[in-house]
């Protein structure tokens, strides 16, 4: 078999020496793979090393053809346009300017034959659902699912040779979705995703397991994945059994040979001590005895000792994958407490009740005690923005409890400064020593609480922002989460769904992660539409 990718001992560290990859050995060919591991395990930095937007520490990476990359958060340039997100800004420029008559020869060159580029540009956007984009409109109004899909648009109007995804499903609505799965399962070139979805990997050929700075790959889709590991994990915790059941039979057996040695050693005292042998022959008998003892103690300890490795070694066997423990603040808000009040706040009458917008319009939003809203909708119909204006206490807006706002790009961290000092900046009269025991819940300990937050991975990002959010003083009685499961690893979202199931404060969540939501316990379903 051929393969498109081949990385030969690669190797990465963040420019203050920590590491991410360790010479790993790892190659991808035709047909699509699913790049999975846990949140911090070095995906999204894989991808970009073969992307070239990182240059490795150490090996190598080589790529046949050339590459196309959608990163997990685009960057948006200021003045930025669609145009200019699909990558065409320069040929529409030169070919407008020979429509209008100006026929320089640079204008023929940035063309080449490209001559119907902007049909070809809003077929594209059309079959993402993003026709009613125009061309020359500013990025910065794009929602964030709006710009994902632009993104992936102008690759697949590009059409690479291998096609870099990471976590594409992020804050795509339901269509959205279902259009980005139907341009996957028919991308016929080579095609890395890194996803926690699961609808998306079940469309893949294969699996790459990214574990312990190695990878390992199972043939099929996301649930021939789950049976492979389901098969490995029953027959590692078959050999903990039979291990365990070792163990116990080597320290009986070592405490049954003590009790024996013990006896010979009382009667071999007893035989010395009436003298019915002639002391030398005594003196022998009880030295050969002794050494013997040595002998039959230090096999059994050994034994012992060989049955404790092979426990050891079992139970290394059955995967567990770290998990955040989040320990959300026990805040108890009565039935009858009024929590927030929205009237008159733009967009709020574009909401409407029920998950597919089948209610009456909302005129007046009110959340009273533990309510657990779910505020679902389209790509751009003004979710996040509704929640920035509770959070910036905009006309209408008027909450009754501390709150505290999960935003989609997890822009609440300062960069240059630690995860603990970014985590003091929320909670400074907190001594250093809880906010530390705080962040080993999220995964952040020892050393790690020291990583500069730029260095952080998607999953490891959020993590540090809910480990602020969580430990700030007042504690939030209220909760907005914009999009909390993107960047998660699935064991993560997992043990959140679990927490905020747990939360005794209200939520207001905008997710577009259904089952996610149906764990949540979710009292009232808002569908937010822009035409009202």
């Amino acid at each position: 078999m051929s393969f498109s990718i081949v990385c030969d001992g690669l190797s990465y560290e963040h420019a203050d020496g920590t590491p991410v990859l360790d010479g790993l050995d790892v190659a991808f060919g035709a047909g699509r793979t699913g790049l999975m591991g846990v949140n911090g395990s070095g995906k999204s930095t894989l991808l970009k090393l073969v992307a070239g937007e990182l240059r490795p520490t150490a090996g190598s990476v080589s790529v046949a053809g050339d590459v196309g990359y959608l990163p997990q958060d685009l960057p948006l340039a200021t003045g930025a346009t669609v145009a200019g997100l699909l990558g065409i800004e320069r040929q529409r420029a030169a070919l407008h300017a020979i429509e209008g008559g100006d026929a320089s020869p640079e204008h023929f060159t940035a063309i080449g034959d490209d001559w119907d580029v902007e049909e070809r540009a809003h077929a594209e956007l059309d079959r993402l659902g993003l026709g009613h984009l125009g061309l020359d409109r500013p990025a910065g109004t794009l929602s964030g699912g709006e710009v994902v899909m632009t993104g992936l648009a102008a690759l697949l109007m590009r059409r690479p040779g291998v096609l870099l995804l990471d976590e594409p499903t992020n804050n795509l609505d339901l269509d959205a979705r279902r259009r980005l799965y139907a341009a996957v399962r028919s991308w016929t070139g080579v095609l890395v995703v890194v996803s926690h979805d699961r609808v998306l990997l079940d469309l893949v050929d294969q699996i790459a397991d990214l574990r312990d700075g190695a990878v390992r790959v199972f043939g099929g889709n996301l649930t021939a994945y789950e049976q492979a590991l389901a098969a490995e994990r029953e027959a590692a915790e078959r050999m903990v059994r039979v291990a365990e059941g070792d163990l116990r039979k080597q320290k009986q057996e070592l405490a049954d040979a003590l009790v024996k040695l013990s006896r010979r050693t009382r009667y071999g005292d007893k035989m010395y001590a009436t003298k019915r042998e002639p002391k030398i022959i005594m003196n022998a008998r009880k030295r050969q005895a002794q050494v013997a003892a040595g002998k039959h103690r230090t096999m059994h300890a050994e034994k012992l000792e060989q049955a404790r490795d092979r426990l050891t070694e079992a139970e290394q066997a059955v995967r567990e994958d770290a998990e955040i423990r989040v320990s959300l603040p026990r805040t108890e808000v009565p039935a009858g407490r009024t929590v927030l009040t929205l009237t008159g706040v733009p967009g709020l009458s574009e909401l409407r009740g029920g998950p597919d917008a089948g209610g009456e319009p909302v005129t007046e939003l009110v959340l009273r005690g533990p309510e657990r809203v779910a505020l679902t909708g389209p790509n751009g119909s003004g979710k996040t923005t509704l929640l920035r204006a509770i959070v910036s206490g905009a006309p209408g807006a008027c909450p009754g409890v501390p709150v505290r706002y999960l935003p989609q790009r997890l822009d609440l961290l300062d960069g240059s400064l630690s995860v603990l000092d970014n985590v003091r900046r929320f909670a400074p009269a907190v001594p250093v020593g809880e906010l530390r025991a705080r962040l080993a819940r999220f995964l952040f300990r020892g050393a790690r609480a020291e990583q500069p937050a730029a260095t952080l991975s998607g999953g490891e990002r959020f993590r540090a922002v809910l480990a602020a959010l969580l430990s700030a003083e007042p504690p939030p009685q209220l909760l907005l989460l914009d999009e909390p499961t993107n960047n998660l690893d699935m064991a993560s979202v997992r043990r959140l769904s679990e927490a905020l199931s747990a939360y005794r404060g209200a939520l207001l969540v905008v997710s577009h992660d259904l089952p996610f939501l149906e764990t949540l316990g979710i009292t009232r379903w808002l569908a937010k539409h822009p035409e009202g």
